[in-house]
């Protein structure tokens, strides 16, 4: 069950994973890029600030049984879930879950990227993630600075948790 305060949207809005820009007021010597400096005379422009992370984005045959499987088992908050398109967050990061009909996702064993946690229990966490569909890509292990643990999600994305000693 995802969290009551979870925007639960019943049509497919997926945002853009890049959002439109404005480069261009029509000449009018105002860009949208106001207090940037301009790359060349004309009107576009870049910014000085450093790019910022909007999300890490995962695709999942089954969005919100994802949602659910990071909800109850990482304790993320939802922000929006529809069968196409999730957001979740945990502290500043967010997690973008997309719709795939990829059918061998979950067997494909190649090099994805890797989620990486710091929980307070990691054998609760794991035993909480293995309920729901994980499975424990070898054994835990307890190093001098703490105890180390790889899973795989339902759909074969790795996870790796962190319990401090």
């Amino acid at each position: 069950m995802l969290p009551a305060q979870a925007q639960v949207l019943t049509h497919s809005v997926v945002p853009p994973l890049i959002p439109p820009r404005a480069l261009d007021d029509g000449g009018h010597g105002q860009t949208a890029c106001a207090g940037a400096r301009r790359r060349d005379s004309g009107s576009a422009c870049w910014r000085m600030a450093a790019a910022t992370l909007r999300w890490v984005v995962q695709m999942h045959r089954d969005v919100p049984r994802a949602a659910r499987f990071y909800a109850e088992g990482l304790d993320f908050s939802v922000n929006v879930c529809t069968l196409r398109f999730a957001e979740l967050q945990s502290g500043p990061l967010k997690l973008a879950l997309m719709h795939t009909n990829d059918s061998t996702l979950a067997t494909q064993r190649a090099y994805s990227s890797m989620l990486s946690f710091t929980v307070p229990d990691i054998s609760s966490t794991v035993t909480k993630l293995m309920a729901l569909g994980a499975e424990l890509d070898g054994p835990i292990k307890y190093e001098i600075h703490g105890k180390v643990a790889a899973l795989r999600c339902i759909d074969g994305h790795v996870l790796g948790l962190y319990e401090p000693a």
